[in-house]
């Protein structure tokens, strides 16, 4: 991820420590779980809870990381289409006139995500532990990412609620200026539909990071070294 001078550098070594104790409590968050898997019998129920824990921390493990979102192509946030290049007012091409412009401006949208991220990872947490289950077997015998889904359509809209507060810190964060320049240059649209704008976009990137996650724990449950899940999801998987 690039810094923005000296005022990146400083950001990303106090982000650092911010991170090391948000994923600190996210993993202490999904001990209320662990005991489950010295049970006799096997709870579907308790097994999703423990899939979506497992496919969040290490989602976010990713997300909350120095380009986190950026890096990946399957959660990098495109430019909005407000900003799709250089049509438009004669002040938006002279901001966004060259492709390392637009690319600076993208990575420090991508950025203000984290910041999203920062505050979407505690509640999703919550969310796991708090969600009712219904249909536990059909989810178990789902689709790559049937338990993502499902808590998806339970938390709903909130995420991005949740989020956009962090989002619009970030955008102020990390704007070197050209943030503020493009938004200015565009008719109608302001910074507060940019972060809103942002806050869903980067919600859709979390949800597909966690999927994914799902996707591969369902692929290879024994590589979790985790009984519950090896027991629940590890039939054909031997």
């Amino acid at each position: 991820m690039s810094t923005i001078g000296n005022l990146g550098n400083i950001v990303d070594i106090k982000e650092l420590n911010r991170r090391d104790i948000l994923m600190a409590s996210i993993a202490a968050s999904a001990l209320t779980l662990s005991g489950c898997a010295s049970l006799p019998g096997l709870s579907f129920t308790d097994a999703i809870r423990r899939m979506m824990t497992l496919s969040s921390q290490r989602a976010f493990a990713q997300l909350l990381q120095p380009g986190g979102f950026y890096d990946d192509q399957l959660t990098r946030i495109a430019l909005p289409p407000q900003f799709g290049g250089n049509s438009g007012s004669g002040l938006l091409s002279r901001v966004l006139g060259s492709r390392a412009i637009r690319t600076q401006l993208q990575q420090q949208m991508n950025r203000a995500a984290e910041k999203g991220a920062e505050r979407a990872a505690p509640f999703i947490a919550d969310s796991i532990k708090t969600v009712g289950i219904q249909g536990a077997q059909q989810i178990v015998r789902g689709g790559p990412s049937a338990a993502t889904d499902f808590l998806r359509a339970g938390i709903g809209t909130n995420l991005i609620d949740i989020m956009a507060p962090g989002v619009a810190d970030g955008l102020k964060l990390f704007d070197n200026g050209i943030i503020s320049r493009a938004v200015e240059s565009v008719a109608g649209f302001d910074v507060g539909q940019l972060g809103n704008d942002l806050a869903s976009r980067a919600s859709n990137s979390i949800w597909s990071a966690m999927g994914r996650e799902e996707a591969i724990i369902r692929a290879n449950p024994r590589a979790t070294n985790d009984p519950l899940l090896i027991g629940v999801f590890g039939v054909g998987n031997g």
